[in-house]
């Protein structure tokens, strides 16, 4: 079992900042990929961002160039980094962490980010 705890939501103006954390624990042996979704009132959740171990990442055509996904493998923590954010950004950001051996995604609570224009 791995638990997932998301920190860091708040509100921002259209153009700032904000860095989102995610810290994994439990039985990380078959977590490789963690990353990002979001979801906003009345559409699917999307993803945003993912990374793995190795470093490896991919992001949503959405957010390239203003968003940065790194981790801290030690640490078993994702940030993700979100510069120039814009009013559509606006979601709960949700992190997951992936268990490999059986494609099964362990999610967080969910972070709620709110840009104002």
């Amino acid at each position: 079992q791995v638990q997932v705890v998301e920190s860091g939501g708040g509100l921002v103006q259209a153009g700032g900042s904000l860095r989102l954390s995610c810290a994994a624990s439990g039985s990380m042996a078959r977590i490789n990929v963690m990353g990002w979704y979001r979801q906003a009132p009345g559409k699917q959740r999307e993803l945003v961002a993912i990374i793995a171990r190795s470093g490896m990442t991919n992001y949503a055509d959405s957010v390239k160039g203003r968003f940065t996904i790194s981790r801290d493998n030690a640490k078993n923590t994702v940030y993700l980094q979100m510069n120039s954010l814009k009013p559509e950004d606006t979601a709960v950001y949700y992190c997951a962490a992936n268990d490999w051996s059986k494609n099964y995604n362990y999610w967080g609570q969910g972070t709620q980010v709110t840009v104002s224009s």
